[in-house]
């Protein structure tokens, strides 16, 4: 449940809740996402490789597949001791914040996927987060942010919805509030009670993004629209796929 001393992120991505009402998500395409990048950047054998915000892992074990030596973060304890069951001698998991520092100059690439920035109410935590993100990386290093397109998402919100998954039944609203995309997700557990979720995502525009890294020291050096890293447009694409050097 929601409390004002817990932020949302930290009680939302690691609920059964959570894994219910997102179940239908595509797989496929996370996994043709994951083949296309790494067709596009060319990692050396063994190059090593950051998941920030990992969940419970599921791009990080594709990458460390590759033979790639992957590390995943995430703030959810509950998210990260699923994710420990898959690790190896490539492939590790840590619960951390994004926000403070992990480990210094030490990865090739990182990368932050599905919208898992943006999170916080103050740009000053955004600014720490990309300072984090910038600190961990080799000189050269890349950093690849996989976010939701402002625009897109602006003109295709749908504002009332119900989604039924099993004995679930979900209401969730969306709006704009405070250049925050929010949903309210409201639904009654197995004991009856009336539970309450929200989601807070900024709504950064690519502008947005590149003051925000250039303040860590990363400059921009891609965007795409797509998971098939088709061409990028501000109005009708999709996602907003980011590619930014150290």
């Amino acid at each position: 449940m929601s409390t004002e001393h817990t932020a949302w992120y930290e009680h939302w991505f690691g609920s059964l809740y959570y894994k219910i009402l997102y179940q239908s998500r595509d797989e496929l395409e996370a996994q043709e996402f994951i083949e296309n990048l790494l067709n596009y950047l060319q990692p050396l054998p063994g190059a090593s490789m950051l998941d920030i915000a990992c969940g419970e892992g599921r791009f990080a074990v594709q990458l460390a597949e590759h033979g790639f030596d992957v590390t995943g973060i995430d703030i959810s304890h509950q998210s990260i001791e699923q994710a420990k069951a898959h690790e190896n001698e490539r492939l590790h998991f840590y619960v951390h914040d994004m926000r403070f520092p992990f480990y210094i100059n030490y990865f090739d690439y990182a990368f932050n996927f599905f919208t898992s920035f943006g999170y916080f109410a103050h740009d000053r935590d955004h600014v720490m987060a990309a300072k984090s993100f910038a600190a961990a990386l080799k000189k050269n290093g890349i950093l690849v942010i996989d976010y939701l397109n402002r625009e897109q998402v602006l003109d295709n919100l749908v504002p009332e919805e119900t989604i039924h998954r099993g004995s679930y039944t979900f209401h969730i609203s969306r709006k704009l509030e405070r250049e925050h995309i929010m949903k309210k997700i409201e639904f009654t557990d197995a004991d009856n009670k009336l539970r309450h979720y929200t989601e807070s995502v900024a709504a950064f525009s690519l502008s947005d993004f590149i003051q925000i890294f250039k303040k860590a020291g990363l400059r921009l050096i891609g965007t795409f629209g797509n998971y098939k890293l088709g061409s990028y447009d501000p109005l009708t694409s999709p996602r907003m796929i980011m590619v930014f050097k150290k």
